[in-house]
């Protein structure tokens, strides 16, 4: 299980992102602090792997935590949850280590795309080893993962993922014959995904010329996302 700390000043935000911590798989809340000094002795004393901090909390900035977390050794992971939208805060943010930025208000959906990313990196970096450019671009653009759109009707989630899960796990654009090839999925149904993620922008598309004949549609997972 991946220990959570969430933190915020205002106790109904902090109970209401903790009880969406605990319905995302593989993940459980350690605790929740409502101040800085609240936060940073709860890292101390509990065993933390993720801190979802708010920024503005009555004693200290998120950033101050941050900040403070690093001075004192700590290389537990931090996802910004506030709304603090200024750019010299994100830039801030950014260059202190926290993870990935999160922007109030946001739903259920939009934290657990975050988690699930979090949890990808995870067993990632786990594995340890060597990694080729690939595996690394796909590590840095992990935490960039988007909630799914909404789907039409006749749309599986669970198929949208399986498309989204090989697209990132590819090393460059596929097809929708190589993507079928990849999921199980038949040609006309990973066509149709594809086709809806394009349109969505999640999904890039590049034609590729061949000597004779139609341009063949290839398909990358957005890394701007």
């Amino acid at each position: 299980m991946i220990e959570v700390l969430v933190v915020d000043d205002d106790l109904r935000v902090a109970d209401v992102n903790a009880a969406y911590v605990e319905k995302v798989p593989g993940f459980r809340v350690a605790g929740r602090a409502h101040s800085a000094t609240e936060a940073l002795r709860l890292v101390e004393e509990l065993p933390v792997d993720l801190v979802l901090l708010d920024h503005y909390l009555p004693d200290e900035t998120g950033l101050a935590v941050v900040r403070s977390l690093r001075e004192r050794g700590h290389q537990t992971d931090v996802i910004m949850v506030t709304a603090a939208r200024d750019i010299a805060t994100v830039q801030a943010a950014m260059r202190h280590g926290a993870l990935q930025y999160l922007v109030k208000p946001f739903s259920y959906a939009g934290l657990r795309a975050k988690l699930d990313a979090y949890a990808m990196l995870r067993r990632t970096l786990d594995g340890g080893g060597e990694a080729e450019q690939a595996e690394v671009d796909r590590i840095f653009g992990a935490l960039s993962a988007t909630p799914a759109p909404e789907l039409p009707k006749g749309h599986s989630p669970t198929t949208a993922e399986l498309v989204r899960r090989a697209l990132m796990a590819a090393e460059g654009p596929i097809s929708a014959q190589e993507l079928a090839d990849r999921t199980g999925l038949s040609r006309q149904t990973a066509q149709r995904y594809l086709k809806l993620l394009e349109r969505t922008g999640r999904v890039r598309l590049s034609l590729k010329y061949g000597d004779t004949g139609r341009p063949e549609h290839r398909y990358a997972w957005s890394s701007t996302l």
